[in-house]
């Protein structure tokens, strides 16, 4: 887990190249404290920056840049490719040597033997650049499900990309313009969507796509995505089948030259990542959870006892209102994108990083893959709702209007955007999982970009229709959409604020395509049932409590110790922002826009 930059260009000085990239690289220093090191193209067409977070082959060999063939290919990686050892075994069979024992190198050799096809052989997170020095090209790509970022900026034949998006900002080439896709997503969401960002011009890679510059002209295609089927399969077979991928990733995620941590909150994902690991490992692990003073947030008791029923070695951090206050300071500085997410995260990356570990294992996508959310019974019930109703539409549409213009809850005028818009699963994913309404986000909108107009094709995903149920829909949603684009992105920026790399066992492309077939109504039964009945070793405690998540109290805490950070903003009128993450999304997003432009 690292930090990359770049510069490809054919109009610039050796001298402006060289400060920018400097810029960039300190930018990401906080990815990557154990090494650094930038790469000049002899044309000058190409410089990488690099930030290295030592975790396979700790040596030097390990250094990035890296090249091979005498310097005709140079990479710049951000990531882990859990099954290089198997491709170093075949690279070796096809006369490869090897100078390492990275997994960096193996990428460079795959994409020296398959070129841009080099992707459909890799498992893990991944996100790099590869130079050819002798064709003047450069490859890009981005892991299947978004799990490592990839942000870039092209003005004319130059294209600059770096791992966050305050790197990109401080190569000083952008202009700091609002993106009007990115505000309003943000502000109907509580996160930015993909392929947009925060700034006009600079864009993310999408998940599962690569781009391929050549004299100035950048291609963008996608080699994966996400396809759930139909199949005729049984409670038992579906339950073996999703036991033996379960074990599989757990293992490759466990790879490592350095120890391996686990988040442990009290639910049943982050406890399925134990149990397993515990089935997988032998030795100690070390396991890291948050507790608050706030009994009705607190999962301190349930995690500490979970970790002393698989013997592990348990640190927990008690956040109260007056800690978590100090610490919210440094989360503030370490904001890439404004998220009403996040501060969690950085907060129990922290105490892991403290004790010493560089690698930690999340149980973050459970509830994507094995339906444990209310949407997977709201939403398809939303659509069907919606279906009947379009035979009296005109009057849905009177109701849906007045419920945008008049009603003073926030969830009754998100149902009114619904009721005017066509019954898509879609659009009942915004009302159910959205922050503000149409109305509120382009209010709030105009404060920043008065000329701002709605980009309404903003959610669109033809690929969603493809999906053979309302159900594989949602899953494909909270996959594509709350998953990647916000507990992925802020897992991957809190983490690395303090030098820590996460990874997420059960966001797995390999586990994702193995149990896509089993049927929705036993991979989203609800309540998680498959993932439980997968794994005997869940305890009772853990199976039996209600659902909670991994939150923090903050509307208590918004509403006293820390007020001053969320009164310094001006809410339009008839926006109400009572709720606490409405205030957070606002408040968040005016500190973070005072940062980029002072």
């Amino acid at each position: 887990m690292c930090g990359i930059a770049g510069i490809l260009s054919n109009n610039h000085s050796v001298e402006a190249l060289e400060t920018r990239i400097q810029w960039m690289q300190k930018a990401q220093e906080h990815r990557g404290p154990d090494d650094r090191g930038i790469y000049f193209a002899p044309t000058q067409q190409a410089v990488f920056a690099h930030t290295r977070l030592s975790i396979l082959d700790l040596s030097s060999a390990g250094h990035q840049p890296m090249s091979i063939d005498d310097g005709r290919y140079w990479i710049t990686f951000n990531g882990e490719i859990y099954n290089f050892k198997e491709l170093r075994k075949k690279l070796i069979a096809k006369g490869e040597e090897f100078n390492s024992n990275t997994d960096t190198e193996v990428i460079l050799k795959l994409y020296k033997h398959q070129g841009k096809d080099c992707v459909n052989d890799l498992r893990g997170m991944f996100a790099f650049a590869i130079w050819d020095d002798l064709e003047k090209t450069c490859f890009l790509a981005r892991d299947p499900l978004g799990i490592k970022p990839l942000y870039y900026y092209q003005e004319g034949s130059t294209l600059v990309f770096a791992s966050e998006l305050k790197a990109i900002l401080a190569s000083k080439l952008p202009k700091l313009n609002f993106s009007s896709e990115g505000l309003y997503g943000y502000l109907i969401t509580g996160t930015v969507p993909e392929p947009y960002t925060m700034i006009d011009g600079i864009e993310t890679l999408e998940a599962g796509h690569w781009l391929f510059w050549q004299n100035g002209n950048l291609t963008k295609k996608y080699y994966w995505q996400i396809e759930l089927s139909l199949s005729n399969i049984s409670q038992a077979e579906a339950m073996e089948k999703t036991r033996k991928a379960l074990i599989e990733s757990i293992k490759y995620h466990f790879i490592s030259d350095v120890p391996v941590g686990i988040f442990l909150s009290g639910g049943i994902d982050s406890t399925s990542v134990l149990a397993l690991a515990r089935q997988t490992q032998t030795g100690m692990l070390k396991t890291y959870s948050i507790a608050f003073a706030e009994n009705e947030w607190n999962e301190g008791e349930v995690a500490k006892k979970t970790a002393q029923h698989f013997e592990t070695e348990h640190i927990e951090y008690k956040v109260t209102c007056s800690i978590g206050r100090d610490l919210f300071e440094d989360f503030l500085e370490q904001i890439d994108q404004p998220s009403i997410d996040g501060f969690n995260t950085f907060c129990v990356s922290q105490i892991s990083r403290q004790d010493g570990t560089k690698v930690v294992l999340s149980g973050l996508g459970g509830d994507e893959f094995f339906g444990g959310y209310q949407s997977f019974q709201k939403i398809p019930k939303m659509v069907r709702w919606g279906q009947k109703l379009q035979t009296i539409k005109p009057m849905t549409n009177i109701l849906g209007r007045m419920l945008t213009s008049l009603a003073n809850s926030p969830r009754y005028q998100r149902l009114g955007d619904f009721l005017v818009s066509e019954p898509t699963s879609s659009n009942a994913y915004l009302s159910f999982r959205g922050i503000f309404s149409h109305q509120e986000a382009v209010a709030i909108a105009k404060q920043y970009l008065p000329d701002f107009s709605t980009p309404f094709s903003l959610f669109s995903d033809p690929n969603l229709n493809q999906q053979p149920s309302l159900e594989d829909q949602v899953s494909y949603l909270e996959i594509s959409r709350y998953m990647r684009n916000q507990l992925l992105r802020d897992s991957d920026v809190m983490s690395m604020a303090h030098g820590l790399e996460l990874r997420v066992p059960l966001v797995d492309q390999v586990l994702l395509e193995t149990i896509a077939s089993i049927p929705s109504e036993i991979r989203l039964a609800q309540g998680k049932k498959l993932l439980i009945k997968s794994i005997p070793e869940l305890p009772e405690w853990v199976i039996n409590r209600p659902k909670q998540g991994f939150s923090f109290p903050y509307q208590k805490w918004l509403g006293g110790e820390w007020k001053h950070y969320f009164n310094s903003f001006d809410a339009p009128k008839n926006v109400n922002i009572d709720l606490w993450y409405r205030r957070w999304a606002l408040g968040i997003l005016n500190y973070w826009w005072q940062q980029v432009i002072k």
